[in-house]
Formats: C-alpha cells, structure tokens, sequence
C-alpha cells in the first residue's frame, strides 16, 4: 500500500470558531442546504458526532458516487482542530484521512491548514487529477461556507 500526503493552506476573514461550527460541528445540517447540486444529505449512522461517529454523505443522482463513510478521528472543539477518515471506498484508495486545523489570525479571521493523506491500494501510482479533484471539492465547500457565514454575519456565532 502506498501512502501520499498533502498539505493545503487557506486564509479567511471568518474567524475560526465560525467557520469549525459551520464546516465541521453542523456539517451535515448546513452543506446539503448550502450545497443541494452536489449532495443530497448527510446521515449519521452511528455515534453523538464526536470521535467514532460515522457519517453517510449521499450525493444526488448522477454523481460519481451514490455515497460515502466518514468517520470521525477526532473533533476538539477548543482548539477547533478536527481529523475524519474516508473509508468504503473503491477504486484505488483503501481510504483517505484529513486532518484540519483552524487559526486565529490577527486581523481577526483565519488560516486554516488541512492535510490530506491518501492510502492506495498494491503499487498503484496516485494521479495528479485524483489530487486535484480532491482539492477542488474540498476547497468549493469551503468557499461555499465561507460565502454563506460572510452573507449572514450572525450564523454560528
């Protein structure tokens, strides 16, 4: 099994504890709102939405992928730092782990880092448009987010 990570880093004017309530905490009440085109629900199929919780991300037809697992490695709400897994999948990956951490900056908002870490099956070479691709969903929620809480200041504050 292979093993490839990456690391991406955003800036936004939102402050950290807004946006990890947001995209993180109340994920699956607000993306499937704010995101209908792409996702049609997310379900919790076991657990409180703490450590161990598994997610079902199901996407509307059409898509890829009927669905997804998520399962949460960690979520500290203090240190707004959250680390989930993807796992069921098929294809070339036996399962891909995020980790995301959210920072104040000074001038009130946020840098926020995410490291992704891919784990391939056998000797298979990890693409560049399978990287890309991940990118663009991850950083379209997030400008999707980012959008919604900066048009509705007093969202999840």
């Amino acid at each position: 099994m292979g093993v490839f990570a990456f690391t991406d880093e955003y800036t936004s004017s939102i402050p950290p504890a807004r946006l990890f309530k947001a995209l993180v905490v109340d994920s699956h009440n607000l993306i499937p709102k704010l995101w209908p085109q792409a996702i049609k629900g997310i379900d919790i199929l076991q657990g409180d939405g703490g450590p161990g919780t598994v997610k079902q991300i199901n996407f509307v037809e059409g898509s890829q992928l009927s669905s997804m697992k998520n399962r949460v490695d960690e979520l500290n709400e203090e240190t707004f730092t959250y680390k989930h897994t993807m796992i069921n999948l098929q294809g070339k990956f036996e399962s891909i782990a995020y980790e995301v951490k959210f920072k104040p900056t000074l001038d009130g908002g946020s840098k926020n880092k995410m490291t992704s870490t891919y784990y391939v099956k056998g000797n298979v070479d990890l693409e560049e448009e399978d990287i890309k691709a991940g990118k663009e969903r991850a950083l379209g929620m997030y400008k999707v987010v980012e959008a919604y809480l900066l048009q509705n200041p007093n969202a999840y504050a």
